[in-house]
């Protein structure tokens, strides 16, 4: 699984429609390098958001039908424009990196799934609307897919999370569980923690079921594609659970053989 959201994008996936391919990439631009205001270097907060301010001008800018002042947006605007893309998708991307920067803690899972709403699912919805497939429905089961991978993201990404000072799992469920944040730091892997990532697992797993039968109603590359998209997301639950849900020492990787296996058991969904 990748690090972050919009690593969900299958920019390079030879699972998509050529004609596809050119549009992808200028979305993932976006996203990519958004993000990458709000998360890396040594600028400071103020410099991040204004760094995000001059995007939202700029998306501000083609709502408004007026040409954009960088290149990237110029492109950008082409896309929305030809494929009558949600303008508020971009915008729910923007305003999960500026909570990036501001919030590093989490009080409640309702808390983690509102952030989730607006930092993973707008590249679902991004995606059906390309493939023409934006139904209630489907956008429905995309938002639990989404989201599901935002929180296997965060399970399997604890001590990545916390040299950058941020935790990603609810607080409530620390306290729950009688875990605080000692040990994160100390990467201690107990009983507490394991029953704490045990149920943290399960309850991505739920989520991502609520959505796995969107794969078999698009039809095409797109559907194969989200195929792999779940069932990624299933193995690596299946291998943090291996590793007795000690994610401090052992982060899941998907090799060879996972995507052999996760390809049969696409074909079989």
């Amino acid at each position: 699984m990748p690090n972050s959201h919009y690593e969900n994008f299958p920019v390079a996936s030879p699972l998509l429609p050529a004609h596809l391919r050119a549009p992808i990439r200028v979305i993932y631009a976006f996203a990519r390098s958004a993000d990458d205001i709000a998360d890396e270097g040594n600028a400071s907060a103020e410099e991040r958001l204004a760094g995000l301010a001059i995007y939202e001008q700029e998306l501000d800018r083609i709502e408004q039908q007026q040409k954009p002042q960088t290149a990237l947006f110029i492109e950008l605007q082409a896309v929305i424009n030809t494929y009558q893309l949600p303008l508020q998708a971009f915008r729910n991307l923007l305003s999960a990196f500026k909570q990036d920067v501001s919030t590093t803690r989490y009080a409640s899972y309702s808390e983690l799934i509102d952030y989730c709403k607006r930092s993973a699912d707008p590249v679902g919805r991004i995606m059906l609307s390309l493939f023409k497939q934006a139904s209630i429905d489907n956008i429905k089961e995309s938002d639990a897919i989404c989201s599901a991978l935002q929180l296997i993201n965060f399970i399997q990404d604890v001590a990545i999370d916390w040299q950058k000072s941020r935790i990603y799992l609810p607080l409530e469920d620390l306290a729950r569980f009688g875990i605080t944040e000692k040990h994160i730091a100390h990467a201690v892997s107990s009983e507490e923690w394991r029953a704490l990532l045990q149920y943290q697992v399960e309850r991505a797993r739920t989520l991502l079921i609520s959505g796995a039968a969107l794969p078999l109603k698009i039809p095409g590359r797109m559907g194969w594609e989200l195929r792999m998209i779940v069932q990624g997301g299933l193995r690596i639950l299946e291998k943090i659970q291996s590793v007795d849900y000690d994610v401090f020492h052992h982060r899941p990787q998907l090799v060879k053989t996972d995507w052999v296996l996760m390809l049969w058991r696409a074909c079989w969904m």
